[in-house]
C-alpha cells in the first residue's frame, strides 16, 4: 500500500505542474490529504474501487448519458455546484455547475482527471473466497438465463426452416427477427462457402487442460471422445502416420472415448476479483486449436469479412474510436459476458449445417465447477475454448450486418471480439438486435452520445487519446521478471505523457531492486528506460568483432526450457503439428513462442538475425515461468 500511496502523490504532483493555473499547490495538498484520509478509513479499496466509480460517472457524463454529479459517489459537492469538490478545480474546466459538459471542455483536464481516478483500477490484488463464489454464481446464473433464451431461439429456427428471404419490401422496412436471422444465415453461408473446417493441422494450445496432462504428456492419448472422431477420424488427426497407428493399435483399442467435461479455473484479473476460465479436455483442445487457426486465417483474408472482423489487429477499432469522438458518427458498443452468452441454440440457428457439425463436435458439453459440481453448458463455448473468440465475433458480425439498413452501415461495422464499432445512427437498433438474440449489451461501457469513445484499449475525447496508464502487476521488492518488464513499461508510458515525477519515482523503485537498467539510447532489444540516474547506468560492455557492434551486459527476461524425452512417435506427432501449424500461422515467429529455439544456442548471422536451426520436439517452455538472466546484448 505504501507504494500505491506514493504513486498517487506523484501523479497529483505531475497534474499540478500541468495545470498550475487552476490546480495550485494548495489544491494538490488538499486532494492528497483527502486520499490519505479516505484510505485510512476505507483501505486500499478507495483507490482501486471508489475512485474508479467516480471515473465511470465521469465517462458517462462525457458520453452524454447523464449529468456529472457527486451525490451517489460519496464525495462532497463544491459550493453552489453539483460537481465533486475532489479534483473540483479540474472538473470545472470540463463541466458547468449543473454537471453539463462545456461547449469547449479542456481535453488535458479530462486526461488528468482520468489518470488520477483510474491508475489502480486493474491492479491484481488478492481477493476473498466470497468474491470467488460470486463469480462462480454469476457463471451459473448466466446458464439459467440461457436456458430461458434457448427455447425462443429453437422456436425461431423451426419457424423459418425452409423459408428464404428474397429481399421483399416488407422485410427491408421492418427488419424483423426472422428476417435478420435469414439474412445472417445467408452471410454466414457466404463466409463458409468453399471452406473445409476439417482441413486443419491440429495442435495443442499453451494453456492447461482439464485432464491435467503435462506439456509433454499431451501427445500420448489416453482419452479421445467418440463425438470428435465421428468428424475427425482417429488415424487421420491424432496420429503421425500409418506406422504410428499400427504401432499403437493396442493402445487405440484401449483409448477411453468418454465425453470428459471441461474444468473451471479462477485466475487473477484485477482489483475487482478473479476471471473465470474453462480449461478444455486435451482431445478437444487439440482439435479446437486447429479449427481456430484455420477459421481466423480465412476470415481475415476473404473479401466479405476482411475489413470488418478482426482477430490480430486492434488498430481499426482504435482509429474508429478516435474518429468517432471527433464528430460522433461512430459509436462503440461493448458486450457483457459476451463469451458466455453465445448459446448453442444461437450457433444452430445461424451457422450452416456442415459448419455446425464440425463446431458442435469440437465443443465441450459440460464443465466442472470449483466445488466439484458438473454443469451442462447451454453456451457454445466459455472463455478458455479456442473456438470462443472467432465464433463470438462471427455471430455478432452476422447479426449486425443482417440488421443494417444499407450498404454504408454494413461496410462500417467493425468487430474485434466483443468490442464493436457501428455508425451512431444504427447504434440503438444494433443494441436491440443483439439483445433480442440473447446477448447482453454493457451499456456502462458502450458510448453512443457525447464526445467520449472507448474501444480496444483506446479511450478518446474529441480526437484526443485520454487513456490513462493503468497498473496491473503488483509491485514486489524482490526481483521478478514480470514486475521488471511491466514496471519499466509503466515508467515509459508515464514518461511519454509528461508525468516526469511519477517516472522518477518508478525508476527509483526499480533501481533499488535491480540496480543497473539499460537506457533506450543503447538501442537494445530488451526492456529499457529513456533515462536513469548515473549510478544506475550499465557499466559492463564489450566490442563484438563478429557483429561489429558494442554489446552491454544487461538483464533480459528468459523462459527456462524443460527437456523431456518422449516416445519417438509422440515426438514426431509434435513435430508435424507445430511445424505445420507454424507454416499456416500468420505469426512467422510462432515457433519462438513455443520455446523451440533457445536464445543461448541459436546461431546469429552477421546482421544479428537468428538463423533457423533444427527443430527440437523434446524442448518445452512452461508458461509464466520467466526469470531474469544477465546476457550480452
Amino acid at each position: 500500500m505504501y507504494e500505491v500511496i506514493n504513486l498517487i502523490a506523484t501523479i497529483l504532483n505531475d497534474v499540478q505542474k500541468t495545470h498550475a493555473d487552476v490546480f495550485d499547490t494548495r489544491a494538490r495538498n488538499q486532494t492528497f490529504s483527502k486520499v490519505q484520509k479516505r484510505v485510512r478509513s476505507e483501505g486500499i479499496s478507495f483507490i482501486t474501487k471508489t475512485l474508479p466509480k467516480l471515473g465511470k460517472c465521469f465517462d458517462k457524463a462525457l458520453a452524454g448519458e447523464h449529468l456529472m454529479t457527486q451525490s451517489v459517489h460519496g464525495f462532497k459537492p463544491m459550493s453552489g455546484s453539483e460537481l465533486p469538490k475532489f479534483l473540483g478545480e479540474l472538473f470545472i474546466r470540463v463541466f458547468d455547475k449543473s454537471g453539463t459538459v462545456l461547449r469547449d471542455p479542456c481535453a488535458k483536464c479530462i486526461a488528468s482527471i482520468r489518470q488520477v481516478l483510474y491508475p489502480f483500477y486493474k491492479y491484481k490484488l488478492p481477493y476473498s473466497k466470497e468474491l470467488e463464489q460470486v463469480v462462480v454464481s454469476k457463471f451459473e446464473e448466466t446458464e439459467k438465463q440461457l436456458s430461458v433464451v434457448t427455447p425462443v431461439l429453437d422456436a425461431l429456427s423451426a419457424s423459418i426452416t425452409g423459408m428464404a428471404c428474397r429481399g421483399c419490401l416488407r422485410c427491408k422496412a421492418t427488419k424483423t427477427t426472422a428476417c435478420i436471422t435469414r439474412t445472417a444465415r445467408i452471410y454466414l453461408q457466404k463466409v463458409f462457402r468453399g471452406l473445409d473446417l476439417t482441413d486443419i493441422v491440429p495442435r495443442h494450445g499453451p494453456g492447461v487442460v482439464s485432464t491435467k496432462e503435462k506439456l509433454w504428456a499431451k501427445y500420448h492419448w489416453t482419452n479421445i471422445c467418440g463425438r470428435i472422431t465421428d468428424v475427425f477420424p482417429l488415424d487421420e488427426y491424432f496420429y503421425a502416420s500409418v506406422g504410428h497407428v499400427v504401432d499403437r493399435l493396442d493402445q487405440i483399442q484401449q483409448v477411453n472415448d468418454q465425453d470428459l467435461p471441461a474444468r473451471v479455473l479462477l485466475v487473477p484479473k484485477d482489483s475487482r476479483g478473479p476471471r473465470l476460465i474453462s480449461c478444455e479436455p486435451v482431445d478437444f483442445q487439440w482439435i479446437q486449436q486447429g479449427i481456430m487457426r484455420r477459421l481466423v486465417n480465412h476470415i481475415e483474408h476473404i473479401d466479405l469479412t476482411r475489413g470488418n472482423v478482426f482477430f490480430t489487429d486492434q488498430q481499426p477499432n482504435q482509429r474508429a474510436a478516435l474518429y468517432g469522438s471527433i464528430n460522433g458518427r461512430y459509436s462503440t458498443l461493448d458486450l457483457n459476458e459476451a463469451s458466455d452468452r453465445v448459446s448453442v441454440s444461437l450457433v444452430r440457428l445461424l451457422f450452416p449445417e456442415h459448419v455446425q457439425r464440425v463446431l458442435l463436435a469440437a465443443r465441450s458439453s459440460s464443465t466442472v465447477l470449483p466445488n466439484g459440481k458438473r454443469l451442462d453448458l447451454q453456451k457454445f463455448a466459455p472463455m478458455g475454448s479456442a473456438l470462443c473468440f472467432p465464433i463470438m465475433a462471427l455471430t455478432i458480425w452476422s447479426l449486425l450486418t443482417a440488421a443494417a439498413p444499407d450498404a454504408y452501415t454494413r461496410e462500417r461495422i467493425l468487430v474485434y471480439g466483443d468490442d464493436i464499432i457501428v455508425p451512431t445512427a444504427f447504434a440503438a437498433d444494433a443494441m436491440t438486435v443483439l439483445e433480442s438474440f440473447g446477448l447482453k449489451v454493457n451499456r456502462d461501457k458502450s458510448c453512443t452520445g457525447g464526445s467520449f469513445r472507448e474501444s480496444c484499449g483506446v479511450e478518446a475525447f474529441k480526437g484526443h487519446n485520454v487513456t490513462p496508464v493503468r497498473f496491473r502487476t503488483p509491485w514486489k521488492s524482490s526481483q521478478s521478471a514480470s514486475v521488471y518488464t511491466s514496471w519499466i513499461a509503466y515508467a515509459n508510458s508515464f514518461y511519454s505523457r509528461g508525468y516526469f515525477e511519477t517516472y522518477d519515482l518508478i525508476v527509483e523503485m526499480l533501481t533499488k531492486v535491480y540496480r543497473e537498467i539499460p537506457t533506450s539510447d543503447m538501442l537494445l532489444t530488451c526492456p529499457s528506460l529513456p533515462e536513469v540516474p548515473p549510478n544506475a547506468r550499465i557499466r559492463k560492455r564489450r566490442v563484438n568483432k563478429n557483429l561489429q557492434k558494442v554489446q552491454y551486459w544487461v538483464r533480459v527476461p528468459h523462459s527456462p526450457k524443460v527437456k523431456k524425452e518422449i516416445d519417438g512417435w509422440e515426438m514426431l506427432l509434435r513435430f508435424f503439428s507445430e511445424r505445420g501449424a507454424s507454416t499456416n500461422s500468420s505469426n512467422s515467429l510462432d515457433t519462438f513462442e513455443q520455446g523451440i529455439f533457445s536464445r543461448e544456442t541459436t546461431p546469429f548471422d552477421t546482421n544479428g538475425a537468428p538463423v533457423m536451426g533444427a527443430f527440437s520436439a523434446s524442448t518445452y517452455t512452461p508458461r509464466r515461468r520467466s526469470m531474469l538472466r544477465w546476457r550480452w546484448r
